[in-house]
């Protein structure tokens, strides 16, 4: 493996949680809005430092510019992850990227976090390389957060995604590891799960969602969650559920109409606005109402889509995130580094396997097909 050249000052001495691992390359728009986005986060949390990586002759007078050479330590790397690279490309020739040393950071204990709006497929599979999954997760997953009705503002999707495929036990898992996101990244003490299917009745839905609704109902208790049963499209951003489990193919689906329909409305309700004068006068005197909902639906402010299932956590930001975007996955990215989340997700999905088993026999959903015993 090869090391990435470093200059310890800024964070020796610290405490990993109070350090984050950030990749400065590969966004659509480049290392300086990632800085101006760190440069944001680090003006919000005064105890917070950073190791940047990335070419250290271009990252250096960036940071200069913004003022915070002091917090952030430059880790150089000369090689960039591409949009276009497969992620079997990622591995082979990665090792000189700027992701690759982002991750090593975390792995190296180092930082708490590793933060990148590169390519997510390389991501994903860098960050199962090094990190590897964590004991009981058989497919890691995406977590998104989803704008809702709930007093948090938003719901917790997974997988959004990271695997196309989940069977009964993965299901069981995702739900284990939502709840325990939803509890250290919203502070919900006792989340609301739901499992996502065509209608709300228990003979609707695949074999899999069939045996994953007995599993995931009988773990509840053990995995400190209230299970609503079955869930629809419609109950995405509801306030009668908290965590929305599913497969990564349909939460992808979802996350992606969710963000296009978003797109869609705003812009009628632009054109709409500036139709004609009286229209524009209207939209003048609503401005107040008009900022509030902007700010409730923007998506810039859920950026960060949390690597769930491995040792250690890894946040993908959109890569066309700007400098608001960025700061929000840094601001999610070290709240979930000060409350200990990998450590507490570790010690909750272990059991993962275990109690697919003793779900299996108790609720009696064991099958030829099923993967619980193993």
């Amino acid at each position: 493996m090869t090391k990435a050249q470093t200059d310890n000052a800024p964070t020796q001495g610290l405490a990993a949680d109070q350090v984050l691992s950030v990749d400065a390359m590969g966004g659509d728009q480049g290392p300086a809005t990632v800085v101006a986005g760190l440069s944001q986060f680090l003006g919000d949390k005064p105890a917070a430092r950073a190791i940047l990586h990335g070419p250290k002759a271009e990252l250096a007078p960036l940071l200069a510019s913004h003022k915070i050479t002091s917090r952030v330590t430059i880790h150089d790397a000369s090689d960039v992850v591409k949009m276009t690279d497969k992620p079997s490309h990622v591995l082979r020739n990665g090792k000189k990227t700027s992701m690759w040393s982002a991750i090593e950071a975390v792995r190296d204990h180092q930082a708490a976090v590793a933060v990148s709006c590169g390519n997510t497929g390389g991501l994903m599979a860098m960050s199962m390389l090094r990190l590897r999954k964590a004991e009981g997760v058989n497919r890691p997953a995406i977590a998104c957060l989803w704008p809702s009705r709930n007093p948090s503002g938003f719901n917790v999707m997974l997988d959004a995604g990271a695997d196309i495929r989940a069977d009964q036990d993965d299901l069981l898992t995702y739900a284990l590891m939502g709840a325990s996101y939803a509890r250290n990244g919203l502070d919900i003490a006792r989340p609301r799960v739901g499992l996502l299917n065509v209608g709300t009745e228990e003979h609707k839905g695949r074999a899999e969602l069939k045996v994953a609704h007995e599993l995931i109902a009988n773990a509840a208790v053990i995995g400190d969650f209230d299970y609503v049963g079955f869930v629809e499209g419609g109950d995405l951003p509801s306030d009668k559920v908290d965590v929305i489990v599913t497969d990564g193919f349909t939460g992808n689906v979802a996350l992606k109409t969710g963000e296009g329909t978003a797109t869609l409305i705003s812009e009628l309700l632009r054109g709409a606005l500036m139709k004609n004068p009286w229209s524009m006068f209207g939209a003048l005197l609503a401005r107040g109402s008009l900022r509030s909902l902007r700010k409730r639906i923007d998506p810039r402010r859920v950026n960060g889509g949390v690597f769930l299932g491995l040792n250690q956590t890894v946040i993908k930001s959109h890569g066309s995130a700007d400098a608001t975007g960025v700061a929000a996955a840094l601001h999610l990215a070290y709240r979930l580094a000060q409350s200990g989340f990998s450590d507490k997700l570790a010690a909750r999905v272990a059991s993962a396997a275990s109690l697919a088993q003793d779900t299996g026999q108790e609720g009696g959903t064991g099958s030829p097909n099923t993967k619980t015993g193993k």
